[in-house]
Protein backbone atom coordinates (compact mmCIF):
# COMPACT_ATOMS: atom_id res chain seq x y z
CA UNK A 1 0.00 0.00 0.00
CA UNK A 2 2.89 2.47 -0.41
CA UNK A 3 2.52 5.11 -3.09
CA UNK A 4 4.62 7.96 -4.43
CA UNK A 5 3.04 10.68 -2.31
CA UNK A 6 5.18 12.16 0.46
CA UNK A 7 2.71 12.48 3.30
CA UNK A 8 5.38 13.73 5.71
CA UNK A 9 5.82 16.87 3.60
CA UNK A 10 2.20 17.90 4.07
CA UNK A 11 -1.17 16.91 2.66
CA UNK A 12 -4.77 18.03 2.21
CA UNK A 13 -7.43 16.43 4.41
CA UNK A 14 -11.00 16.56 3.10
CA UNK A 15 -14.18 15.80 5.01
CA UNK A 16 -16.53 15.37 2.03
CA UNK A 17 -20.16 14.98 2.93
CA UNK A 18 -23.44 14.68 1.07
CA UNK A 19 -24.12 18.42 0.82
CA UNK A 20 -20.89 20.07 2.01
CA UNK A 21 -17.16 19.60 1.93
CA UNK A 22 -14.39 20.93 4.19
CA UNK A 23 -10.74 20.87 3.14
CA UNK A 24 -7.67 21.54 5.30
CA UNK A 25 -4.05 22.05 4.25
CA UNK A 26 -1.83 20.27 6.79
CA UNK A 27 1.89 21.07 7.00
CA UNK A 28 4.76 18.73 7.85
CA UNK A 29 4.34 19.49 11.57
CA UNK A 30 0.67 18.45 11.52
CA UNK A 31 -0.72 21.99 11.75
CA UNK A 32 -3.56 23.32 9.62
CA UNK A 33 -2.27 26.32 7.62
CA UNK A 34 -5.24 26.96 5.30
CA UNK A 35 -8.78 25.71 4.84
CA UNK A 36 -12.07 26.25 3.08
CA UNK A 37 -15.65 25.02 3.30
CA UNK A 38 -18.28 25.09 0.56
CA UNK A 39 -21.54 23.52 -0.53
CA UNK A 40 -19.99 21.18 -3.10
CA UNK A 41 -21.00 17.92 -1.46
CA UNK A 42 -21.06 14.69 -3.43
CA UNK A 43 -24.64 15.24 -4.62
CA UNK A 44 -23.58 18.44 -6.39
CA UNK A 45 -20.90 16.68 -8.45
CA UNK A 46 -22.16 15.61 -11.91
CA UNK A 47 -21.48 12.18 -13.36
CA UNK A 48 -17.78 11.92 -14.18
CA UNK A 49 -17.11 15.20 -12.41
CA UNK A 50 -15.01 14.07 -9.46
CA UNK A 51 -11.60 14.55 -11.17
CA UNK A 52 -12.52 18.20 -11.77
CA UNK A 53 -13.75 18.54 -8.18
CA UNK A 54 -10.44 17.11 -6.96
CA UNK A 55 -8.51 19.50 -9.22
CA UNK A 56 -10.50 22.39 -7.74
CA UNK A 57 -9.33 21.48 -4.24
CA UNK A 58 -5.69 21.37 -5.34
CA UNK A 59 -6.16 24.63 -7.22
CA UNK A 60 -7.22 26.28 -3.97
CA UNK A 61 -4.84 24.62 -1.49
CA UNK A 62 -1.87 23.44 -3.57
CA UNK A 63 -0.54 20.34 -5.30
CA UNK A 64 -0.42 17.96 -2.35
CA UNK A 65 -1.55 14.39 -1.59
CA UNK A 66 -5.23 14.17 -0.68
CA UNK A 67 -6.78 12.23 2.21
CA UNK A 68 -10.49 11.96 1.42
CA UNK A 69 -12.99 10.99 4.12
CA UNK A 70 -16.76 10.87 4.32
CA UNK A 71 -19.34 10.23 1.61
CA UNK A 72 -16.73 10.60 -1.15
CA UNK A 73 -16.01 6.90 -0.48
CA UNK A 74 -19.65 5.79 -0.61
CA UNK A 75 -21.44 4.09 -3.50
CA UNK A 76 -22.65 7.55 -4.52
CA UNK A 77 -19.18 9.13 -4.32
CA UNK A 78 -16.05 8.99 -6.45
CA UNK A 79 -14.69 5.49 -5.78
CA UNK A 80 -16.30 3.20 -3.23
CA UNK A 81 -14.20 2.26 -0.22
CA UNK A 82 -15.77 -0.79 1.47
CA UNK A 83 -16.71 -0.54 5.14
CA UNK A 84 -14.39 -1.83 7.83
CA UNK A 85 -16.41 -3.97 10.28
CA UNK A 86 -16.48 -3.35 14.01
CA UNK A 87 -14.40 -3.57 16.10
CA UNK A 88 -12.44 -1.06 14.01
CA UNK A 89 -9.09 0.51 14.92
CA UNK A 90 -7.11 3.27 13.25
CA UNK A 91 -4.78 0.64 11.76
CA UNK A 92 -7.81 -1.18 10.34
CA UNK A 93 -8.95 2.06 8.70
CA UNK A 94 -5.53 2.59 7.14
CA UNK A 95 -5.48 -0.99 5.88
CA UNK A 96 -8.87 -0.42 4.21
CA UNK A 97 -7.89 2.73 2.33
CA UNK A 98 -8.68 2.69 -1.40
CA UNK A 99 -6.19 4.45 -3.66
CA UNK A 100 -6.93 6.49 -6.77
CA UNK A 101 -5.06 8.75 -9.17
CA UNK A 102 -1.67 7.06 -9.04
CA UNK A 103 -1.84 6.65 -5.27
CA UNK A 104 -1.84 10.38 -4.52
CA UNK A 105 -5.50 10.31 -3.44
CA UNK A 106 -6.35 8.11 -0.47
CA UNK A 107 -10.06 7.38 0.13
CA UNK A 108 -10.84 6.49 3.74
CA UNK A 109 -13.29 3.60 4.31
CA UNK A 110 -16.26 3.90 6.60
CA UNK A 111 -17.13 1.56 9.46
CA UNK A 112 -19.99 -0.95 9.68
CA UNK A 113 -21.73 -2.72 12.53
CA UNK A 114 -23.86 -5.86 12.36
CA UNK A 115 -25.28 -7.38 15.52
CA UNK A 116 -28.17 -7.36 17.98
CA UNK A 117 -30.54 -7.88 15.06
CA UNK A 118 -29.60 -4.61 13.35
CA UNK A 119 -27.09 -3.13 10.93
CA UNK A 120 -25.48 0.32 10.82
CA UNK A 121 -22.82 2.30 8.92
CA UNK A 122 -20.83 5.50 9.28
CA UNK A 123 -18.54 7.52 7.01
CA UNK A 124 -16.39 10.37 8.27
CA UNK A 125 -17.20 10.05 11.96
CA UNK A 126 -14.64 7.25 12.29
CA UNK A 127 -11.80 9.67 11.52
CA UNK A 128 -12.95 11.98 14.30
CA UNK A 129 -13.57 9.20 16.82
CA UNK A 130 -10.29 7.37 16.32
CA UNK A 131 -8.35 10.60 15.90
CA UNK A 132 -9.62 11.80 19.27
CA UNK A 133 -8.49 8.55 20.88
CA UNK A 134 -5.07 8.64 19.17
CA UNK A 135 -4.45 12.24 20.28
CA UNK A 136 -5.64 11.65 23.85
CA UNK A 137 -8.60 14.02 23.56
CA UNK A 138 -10.94 11.23 24.67
CA UNK A 139 -10.39 8.00 26.64
CA UNK A 140 -9.79 4.67 24.93
CA UNK A 141 -12.96 3.32 26.57
CA UNK A 142 -16.31 5.05 26.78
CA UNK A 143 -19.47 6.26 25.09
CA UNK A 144 -19.32 8.95 22.41
CA UNK A 145 -22.27 11.00 21.17
CA UNK A 146 -21.62 12.51 17.73
CA UNK A 147 -24.44 14.96 16.85
CA UNK A 148 -25.26 15.69 13.25
CA UNK A 149 -27.88 15.05 10.61
CA UNK A 150 -27.58 11.39 11.61
CA UNK A 151 -26.44 11.34 15.23
CA UNK A 152 -24.11 8.50 16.24
CA UNK A 153 -23.81 6.85 19.64
CA UNK A 154 -20.52 4.94 19.54
CA UNK A 155 -18.99 2.59 22.08
CA UNK A 156 -15.20 2.79 22.14
CA UNK A 157 -13.41 -0.17 23.73
CA UNK A 158 -9.65 -0.50 23.86
CA UNK A 159 -9.25 2.36 21.41
CA UNK A 160 -11.47 0.68 18.82
CA UNK A 161 -14.99 1.48 17.64
CA UNK A 162 -16.74 -1.52 19.16
CA UNK A 163 -20.34 -0.78 18.15
CA UNK A 164 -22.56 2.17 17.33
CA UNK A 165 -26.13 3.22 16.66
CA UNK A 166 -27.44 5.94 14.36
CA UNK A 167 -30.43 8.10 15.32
CA UNK A 168 -31.80 10.28 12.49
CA UNK A 169 -32.66 13.20 14.79
CA UNK A 170 -31.26 16.03 12.68
CA UNK A 171 -32.91 14.81 9.50
CA UNK A 172 -36.24 14.26 11.27
CA UNK A 173 -36.22 17.84 12.56
CA UNK A 174 -35.36 19.11 9.08
CA UNK A 175 -38.22 17.13 7.53
CA UNK A 176 -40.67 18.42 10.13
CA UNK A 177 -39.42 21.95 9.57
CA UNK A 178 -39.81 21.81 5.80
CA UNK A 179 -42.62 19.35 5.08
CA UNK A 180 -44.96 18.91 8.05
CA UNK A 181 -47.97 20.56 9.63
CA UNK A 182 -45.53 21.94 12.20
CA UNK A 183 -43.47 23.71 9.54
CA UNK A 184 -44.58 27.29 10.26
CA UNK A 185 -43.82 26.81 13.97
CA UNK A 186 -40.27 25.50 13.51
CA UNK A 187 -38.62 28.35 11.61
CA UNK A 188 -36.97 30.04 14.61
CA UNK A 189 -33.46 29.15 15.77
CA UNK A 190 -33.25 26.42 18.40
CA UNK A 191 -31.63 27.37 21.70
CA UNK A 192 -30.85 25.27 24.80
CA UNK A 193 -33.35 27.36 26.75
CA UNK A 194 -36.11 26.37 29.15
CA UNK A 195 -38.49 25.49 26.30
CA UNK A 196 -35.86 23.12 24.87
CA UNK A 197 -35.18 21.58 28.28
CA UNK A 198 -38.90 21.16 28.88
CA UNK A 199 -39.15 19.21 25.63
CA UNK A 200 -36.20 17.06 26.67
CA UNK A 201 -37.77 16.24 30.04
CA UNK A 202 -41.03 15.30 28.35
CA UNK A 203 -39.27 12.99 25.90
CA UNK A 204 -37.25 11.28 28.62
CA UNK A 205 -40.50 9.96 30.09
CA UNK A 206 -42.80 9.79 27.04
CA UNK A 207 -42.73 8.70 23.40
CA UNK A 208 -41.66 11.74 21.39
CA UNK A 209 -43.62 10.54 18.36
CA UNK A 210 -46.82 10.83 20.39
CA UNK A 211 -45.86 14.31 21.63
CA UNK A 212 -44.96 16.07 18.38
CA UNK A 213 -48.49 16.98 17.28
CA UNK A 214 -48.89 18.53 20.71
CA UNK A 215 -46.36 21.19 19.66
CA UNK A 216 -49.07 22.64 17.43
CA UNK A 217 -51.89 22.05 19.89
CA UNK A 218 -50.01 23.81 22.70
CA UNK A 219 -49.76 26.96 20.59
CA UNK A 220 -53.36 26.80 19.30
CA UNK A 221 -54.73 26.45 22.83
CA UNK A 222 -52.50 29.16 24.29
CA UNK A 223 -50.57 26.71 26.44
CA UNK A 224 -47.22 27.74 24.99
CA UNK A 225 -45.87 30.81 23.13
CA UNK A 226 -45.41 30.39 19.41
CA UNK A 227 -41.78 31.49 19.56
CA UNK A 228 -40.92 28.57 21.88
CA UNK A 229 -42.23 25.88 19.53
CA UNK A 230 -39.00 25.21 17.62
CA UNK A 231 -36.89 24.77 20.75
CA UNK A 232 -39.55 22.61 22.42
CA UNK A 233 -39.87 20.35 19.36
CA UNK A 234 -36.10 20.03 19.09
CA UNK A 235 -36.00 19.16 22.78
CA UNK A 236 -38.52 16.39 22.21
CA UNK A 237 -36.42 14.85 19.43
CA UNK A 238 -33.05 15.24 21.13
CA UNK A 239 -34.47 14.06 24.46
CA UNK A 240 -35.69 10.89 22.75
CA UNK A 241 -32.27 10.56 21.08
CA UNK A 242 -30.52 10.80 24.45
CA UNK A 243 -32.87 8.24 26.00
CA UNK A 244 -31.96 5.82 23.20
CA UNK A 245 -28.24 6.52 23.50
CA UNK A 246 -28.09 6.04 27.27
CA UNK A 247 -30.26 2.91 27.36
CA UNK A 248 -28.30 -0.16 28.38
CA UNK A 249 -25.00 1.70 28.71
CA UNK A 250 -23.00 1.61 31.94
CA UNK A 251 -22.81 4.78 33.98
CA UNK A 252 -19.94 7.03 33.04
CA UNK A 253 -19.01 10.27 31.34
CA UNK A 254 -20.34 10.73 27.80
CA UNK A 255 -18.10 12.47 25.28
CA UNK A 256 -20.09 14.79 22.99
CA UNK A 257 -18.11 15.33 19.78
CA UNK A 258 -19.01 17.72 16.98
CA UNK A 259 -19.73 21.32 16.14
CA UNK A 260 -20.27 23.54 19.22
CA UNK A 261 -23.74 24.67 18.14
CA UNK A 262 -24.83 21.02 18.19
CA UNK A 263 -22.84 19.75 21.15
CA UNK A 264 -24.34 22.44 23.40
CA UNK A 265 -27.85 21.15 22.67
CA UNK A 266 -26.89 17.57 23.51
CA UNK A 267 -25.02 18.79 26.59
CA UNK A 268 -28.22 20.46 27.82
CA UNK A 269 -30.20 17.28 27.11
CA UNK A 270 -27.70 15.01 28.83
CA UNK A 271 -27.73 17.37 31.80
CA UNK A 272 -31.52 17.00 32.06
CA UNK A 273 -31.03 13.21 31.95
CA UNK A 274 -28.59 13.41 34.86
CA UNK A 275 -25.62 12.21 32.81
CA UNK A 276 -22.10 13.61 33.10
CA UNK A 277 -20.46 14.71 29.87
CA UNK A 278 -17.48 16.34 28.18
CA UNK A 279 -17.67 18.36 24.96
CA UNK A 280 -14.90 18.16 22.34
CA UNK A 281 -14.64 20.01 19.03
CA UNK A 282 -15.25 17.69 16.07
CA UNK A 283 -13.00 19.65 13.72
CA UNK A 284 -10.01 19.24 16.04
CA UNK A 285 -10.76 15.52 16.26
CA UNK A 286 -10.96 15.21 12.46
CA UNK A 287 -7.60 16.93 11.99
CA UNK A 288 -6.06 14.68 14.66
CA UNK A 289 -7.43 11.60 12.89
CA UNK A 290 -6.26 12.77 9.47
CA UNK A 291 -2.76 13.43 10.85
CA UNK A 292 -2.64 10.02 12.51
CA UNK A 293 -3.63 8.32 9.26
CA UNK A 294 -1.05 10.32 7.27
CA UNK A 295 1.69 9.33 9.72
CA UNK A 296 0.84 5.68 9.18
CA UNK A 297 0.77 6.10 5.40
CA UNK A 298 4.21 7.66 5.51
CA UNK A 299 5.50 4.79 7.69
CA UNK A 300 4.15 2.25 5.21
CA UNK A 301 5.74 4.09 2.30
CA UNK A 302 9.09 4.23 4.08
CA UNK A 303 9.12 0.53 4.97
Amino acid sequence: MGGRARWADGFIAVDWGTTNRRAYLMDSAGACTAEFEDGKGILSVPAGGFPDAIADIRGRLGDHPLLLAGMIGSNRGWIEAPYVPCPASLDDIVEGIVWASERRDAIVPGVSFVGDGRADVMRGEEVQLLGAVASGMIPANGLVCHPGTHNKWASVVGGKISSFRTVMTGELFSLLKDHSILSDLLQRDVEPDEAFRSGVRRALDHDAQAELFGVRARVLLNQSPRDEAASYASGLLIGSDVRIGLAGNPAGRVVIMGRPELTELYAAALGEAGASFTEVDGERCFLAGASAIAERLNDVRAS
